[in-house]
């Protein structure tokens, strides 16, 4: 499905490493405190992430420490802020995780980074992406 004509640009949309094993076990959380349903997924391997490359600014997608890229209301949150939106979007009570926007950001994209980098040898790497449940199918785009 192209993102183009999904009709999805008015989504939010996480964007994950999908050979990342932090990243799966983080949309696994995502899917279940995401009671609206109001997140789709698509992995940064996957047509959509390019598709979406495409139509927006030129992006690093799978740049070293590209993990999470949340891209919600036209706009594109990286990093720290990505998580901290993330948090914001799924409600109660993981919103109260938004009050982290008062830290600097330089310290949390520090924080951020210095877990990307190691995210594959703390947590391993997958060599296939995460293939959905029928169940949750509609809520990746891949």
């Amino acid at each position: 499905m192209a993102f183009t004509s999904s009709g999805l640009k008015d989504s939010d949309i996480v964007f994950f490493d999908g050979a990342c094993n932090l990243c799966n076990a983080s949309v696994t959380f995502l899917i279940d405190i995401d009671r609206k349903k109001r997140l789709h997924f698509a992995s940064l391997q996957s047509a959509t992430a390019q598709s979406f490359l495409t139509l927006t600014e030129s992006i690093d997608l799978l740049g070293e420490g590209a993990s999470i890229i949340l891209y919600t209301k036209g706009r594109i949150f990286r990093k720290s802020r990505a998580i901290l939106e993330i948090l914001r979007l799924v409600g109660l009570p993981w919103s109260l995780g938004y009050a982290g926007i008062v830290i600097p950001p330089f310290i949390l994209d520090w924080l951020y980074d210095f877990v990307a980098k190691r995210r594959y040898r703390w947590f391993g790497k997958s060599d296939s992406c995460r293939v959905p449940t029928a169940e949750l199918k509609e809520r990746f785009l891949n």
